[in-house]
This record gives C-alpha cells, structure tokens and sequence, in this order.
C-alpha cells in the first residue's frame, strides 16, 4: 500500500518486500486508489463480507517463525539468557531452546556397546580357536576312528568281552598295522637313498647313456659324475645344506607320535564309555528326540564302520596281489611297495591307484624300463579287476559311495585339513549320504526315459545275496 495515498500497489511475482495475497484474482490494478481501506472493506473488491489487510514485511520475514518483541529483546539480552528465551511457539507457549536442539537417540549408546562387545567376543573365539585348532582336529579324528571299530567292539561286547578289553585288543591291532606299514615305507625309503648314495655312478652312468640312445643327445658321463662328486658343487652343497631339515624332521616325528597317543587315548574312553556318554546326551532329550539320535547314532556306526571295513578289506586284497607281483619281478622292498599301493589306492577316491602306483614304477624303473613297463599294466589291469568283481562283493553288505561324491569330498576335505582331511572325508562323505538317505519321505519315481537306470552286471554269488538284491535298483 501506497504511504501517501493509500492505492494498493501489486508487486510482480516473486517480490517478497510485500506481502502477496492474490491480487490477480481480485482485479486490483496497480493504480487503484481507495478513499479509505478501513471504511470500504469489499466494495471495490467485490467480495462482500471480507477484509483483506496488507502489511508491509521484510524480506526475510516467514510466517512459520514466530515474532519476537522489543521488549522480550531487551529482556532477554538484560538477563543474558539469549535471543530465544522470549518467544512464544505456533500455540501460544513459550519457547523453549533446548526441545529443538538434537540430541541422540537412546538406542546409539547401547548399540555402540552391543557392536563392540561382539567385536571384542568374535575376537576372542577366533584367537581360541587358532589356538584349540589341533586340539579339535585330534578330537574330531579320534570320533572317526572310534565310530569305524565300535562295531567290531560291539561283537566282541556281545560274546562275553569287556568294552575295555575289546577296545584296547582292537587299537592295538589298529596301532600295530599302521606301525608295520610305517616301518616298512622307511624302511624302503632308507634302503633306496642309500643305495642311491652307494652306486650314484652306475646310475648317472645308466642315466645318461639311457638319454644319449633315446634322444640323440652327446652328454659325457664323467664330467655329470664330476658335478655331482665335487665338494663344492651344487650337489654336495644341497646335500650338506639338508643336514638342519634332519633335526627338524625328527621333532616333526616326536610332535606325530604325541598326536597318535593323544588320538589313541581319546578313541579309547569314546568307545569303552560309549553308553554312558550316549546316556548322558539323551538323558537332556525328550523320549522322541532319544529315539532320533539313538537311530542316528547307530546308523552312523554302522556304515561308517562298514565303509571302513570294506576299504580296509580291498587294500588287504590289492597289497596282496601287488606283492605277488612285485616279488615276481624282483623288485627291491615288495612287501612295502604292496601296502603303499593298497592303502593308498583305496583310501584316495579315483586317482589314488594312478598316485599310489608312481612310487613302484620309478623303483622298478631304475632297475629295469621292462619291470616297469609290466608293473603299469598290472596297475590298470588290477583296477579294473577290483572294480568289476572284487568291490561288487566285498561291498554288497555296506554302503557304496559314488566316485565323484567321494572325489569331490577328498577334495574339500584336503582344502580344509590337507591330508588328514582328505582321509577323514570319506568317511564323513559315507555317514552324511547314509544320515541323508535315512531321512524324508520318498516317493515312487514316474516312469521316463530320464529316469532309467542300467542295472549293473553283478555276479551269480553278488546277485543272490539279499543285500544286494535291496541295493539293486528296480527298473521297469
């Protein structure tokens, strides 16, 4: 509105000096003088009954903020309280500072405490299990071992032997195996580098004329000697430099022995006292719940056990038929190379007869390319001897494991323990798939050209037992 002569004056759009009331709508032209606003509220707008007042405002004026007076001004500066102690809210109450100030929520502080404490607890679980991490690999071979000869101790048990006795009688036999085969590696092992070390010169010399007639090659055998005689050479430097890995192979010796008797030990009280630990598990469980793991656990002992024995029989079988071999072509330490080849042939899934059969074809070829030649193609004829005929029998009264099951868990148990891990996954592989068959319903298969299955050709003595004729899929 004018000063002087009360015309009011529409701004353009955007102009915050005065404020707005929709002029546009009401007709008022920018030069519209009225005699007195006051005494003629409507008529020149023509809406009867209304009074719109203008008042000129600051340009950082806002409607939502509320005004404060000079005199709280004053005040409030007086008294040194600050400029908001006087002002007054949307309805009408005083204005208070330190509701609008932010503050945190109640749940920061405990929640900070929360995250911290389960940092600081995961912290210590992982420096734990670091630290137990052998402990717990000793206890969890020890549940295997005892898990394979409880079903021997349990036959034993039911003739009139004490667990104690029966355990003990059973470990021991277990210990003097290994023992035999043990002594019986180092002992070719030792023989060989020995024998090495005595006729080095006859071998280089075989060696090199072996690749002068084989690759053409012009290798003089006296300067390769020379080499390898020398004091200062790489030979006899590398040789000498060994001499430290001795001290630290026979504390890794000492440190495997203490782990044996540890796991001896823990096997032991697993199977002597095997019914009151069960007892005292199911004695926390409802009588359902009893009856689920009394059923798992015994399912468990007896395929696991079972699959053991069955891998334990055929390496019996392969070390034999090896042996006889091996003693035939006169090759040095036969019965060592015999229980190498059968232990590892059956205890690594699908390339463990390929792996195990390296070690007889380098001794062999040292001695003769013939003798070698004849112990790869036993090595393959065997396997599938043993696949077609010897492992549909031994097999028919336990649990068959799938090769690429089996292949699959060495692998991932070797990634995650090395080498006791890839021993240990096949009997977990057998308990799981036996723990896994047993549960669930199971329905009949609909009949399809994707679900036919080609029985197995089985032998007459195989096919008739009952066993293998419940294992047998049924084919329409």
């Amino acid at each position: 509105m004018h000063p002087t002569n009360r015309c009011i004056v529409v701004k353009p759009a955007g102009f915050t000096g005065v404020e707005q009331f929709g002029a546009a709508n009401i007709r008022v032209r920018s030069d519209h003088a009225i005699a007195d606003l006051a005494a003629e509220p409507g008529a020149e707008f023509r809406w009867s009954g209304r009074h719109w007042l203008i008042v000129s405002r600051d340009a950082e004026y806002h409607p939502d903020v509320p005004e404060e007076s000079p005199d709280e001004n004053q005040s409030s500066d007086e008294t040194g309280v600050g400029n908001d102690a006087g002002r007054l809210d949307a309805d009408g109450n005083r204005f208070d500072r330190r509701s609008t100030d932010r503050v945190l929520p109640r749940w920061v502080v405990p929640g900070i405490a929360l995250f911290w404490t389960g940092f600081l607890l995961t912290f210590v679980a992982r420096h734990v299990f670091h630290r137990l991490a052998s402990l717990l690999i000793l206890l969890l071979v020890s549940l295997f071992l005892a898990l394979a000869i409880e079903p021997g101790v349990n036959r034993l048990a039911a003739r009139g032997w004490r667990r104690g006795r029966a355990t003990m009688s059973i470990l021991l036999g277990v210990l003097l195996t290994f023992l035999v085969f043990v002594v019986a590696i180092g002992t070719l092992v030792g023989t060989q580098i020995a024998d090495l070390l005595s006729e080095s010169n006859v071998y280089i010399e075989d060696t090199v004329k072996f690749l002068n007639d084989t690759f053409d090659t012009q290798i003089d055998p006296q300067s390769v000697i020379d080499e390898v005689n020398d004091p200062d050479g790489r030979v006899q430097q590398f040789i000498q430099s060994q001499g430290d890995e001795a001290v630290r192979l026979s504390l890794t010796a000492l440190g495997v022995i203490f782990q044996g008797l540890s796991v001896i030990l823990f096997t032991y009280y697993l199977v002597a006292d095997g019914p009151r630990l069960r007892r005292i598990i199911c004695s926390r469980l409802t009588p359902q719940r009893q009856d689920r793991v009394l059923s798992a656990w015994e399912l468990a002992i007896n395929k696991t056990g079972g699959y053991l024995y069955s891998r334990a029989l055929l390496a019996l079988l392969s070390a034999f038929f090896h042996w006889l071999v091996f003693q035939s072509l006169g090759t040095q330490a036969p019965i060592a190379l015999a229980l190498w080849v059968g232990f590892v042939s059956q205890f690594l899934p699908v390339v463990g007869t390929y792996l195990a059969g390296i070690l007889p074809v380098l001794v062999t070829f040292l001695d003769s390319p013939l003798k070698a030649a004849i112990v790869i193609g036993f090595i393959v004829i065997y396997q599938q001897i043993e696949n077609y005929f010897f492992a549909p029998r031994i097999t028919a009264r336990t649990m068959e494991l799938h090769p690429a099951v089996a292949f699959g868990a060495a692998l991932g148990g070797a990634a995650l323990l090395g080498p006791v891990g890839a021993i240990l996954a096949l009997p977990a592989a057998a308990m799981f798939q036996a723990l896994v068959g047993e549960a669930g319903h199971r329905y009949d298969v609909v009949d399809s050209h994707l679900t036919n299955i080609q029985p197995p050709k089985r032998s007459r003595g195989a096919a008739s037992h009952p066993s293998a004729q419940a294992d047998s899929p049924n084919t329409p």
